[in-house]
């Protein structure tokens, strides 16, 4: 007489799980140290790149699924751009690319070749002038906490440079992508209001 062995749910995920371990770590094993000496294959990513950062070719080594704000912040040292909810919600990684506001932690840096990059160190000028924009949020006590300054001034330099003269509506839908926990938006809009009087 044949019994069949009773399979309960539990040892079927058991095998599933060890079955698994094994072929991976057999695929580690055996697989590694036959690549080691191939090049990127057909469309794989380039590691090291160059970008053009602030105005300088900065060389960096780049993982495939790496977003600019971490390659600005952590290879680069661009602390400025700030890493806030790292969902593209909150803007506090807003910088520029080629002129255009984007958030940077939604961005893969290899997307950013051959582009111009602006971060919020990039505003200020060679002699140590800061951006009008980077002025009026001082003379207009914008910021409170200050964690998503930048990504606000980023917004407003983006907006004066298509827009120079907007009206207050205008730069309340710029700033809508940047979001300030503090609630100071009245304040950055008024310092944006200010930088735009006195023209950039």
């Amino acid at each position: 007489m044949i019994t069949q062995a009773k399979t309960s749910r539990r040892n079927f995920i058991k095998g599933v799980i060890a079955s698994g371990a094994a072929a991976s770590s057999s695929a580690y094993m055996f697989g590694v140290s036959g690549c080691s000496n191939q090049q990127v294959s057909t469309g794989g990513v380039e590691r090291l790149i160059s970008l053009n950062v602030n105005g300088m070719t900065r060389n960096v080594d780049v993982l495939p699924n790496e977003t600019l704000a971490m390659t600005l912040r952590y290879k680069l040292g661009l602390t400025g751009t700030k890493l806030g909810c790292d969902r593209g919600e909150c803007g506090a990684c807003t910088v520029l690319v080629d002129g255009v506001n984007l958030y940077a932690c939604s961005l893969l840096t290899h997307t950013a070749r051959n582009k111009q990059i602006t971060t919020i160190e990039g505003l200020e000028s060679s002699d140590g002038i800061l951006h009008p924009v980077q002025q009026a949020m001082i003379d207009e006590l914008g910021p409170q906490c200050g964690f998503c300054t930048p990504g606000q001034i980023m917004s407003a330099v983006a907006l004066l440079s298509n827009n120079p003269n907007p009206t207050r509506d205008e730069v309340r839908r710029a700033l809508s992508g940047n979001l300030c926990r503090c609630g100071a938006y009245d304040h950055y809009i008024n310092a944006v209001m200010l930088a735009a009087e006195r023209g950039i």
